[in-house]
């Protein structure tokens, strides 16, 4: 009995990834914006931070997606690091 192919595609890893890469987006805007202070622009609130990252991690998430998918298919043999 052979076990069927359970891969994951890019597109199913990136809706898993997405709350945690738009999370992350979130929280560098924020230090982002902390950082702004420091050169005389005004902060950036959390809630502005949460509201700009729904759309800024959408390519993060793709490319997060893209590297995991990679680290799989090289853990797996399909890929060398070569590619």
């Amino acid at each position: 009995m052979t076990q069927p192919e359970t891969s994951w595609s890019v597109r199913k890893l990136a809706i898993v990834l997405y709350p945690f890469t738009a999370g992350a987006v979130a929280i560098n805007l924020f230090l982002l914006g902390l950082i702004g202070i420091a050169l005389g622009f005004p902060a950036i609130p959390p809630v502005t931070a949460i509201w700009l990252s729904l759309p800024l991690g959408l390519p993060a998430t793709w490319w997060a997606a893209k590297w995991v998918r990679g680290l799989m298919d090289e853990a797996e043999g399909k890929r060398t690091s070569a590619n």
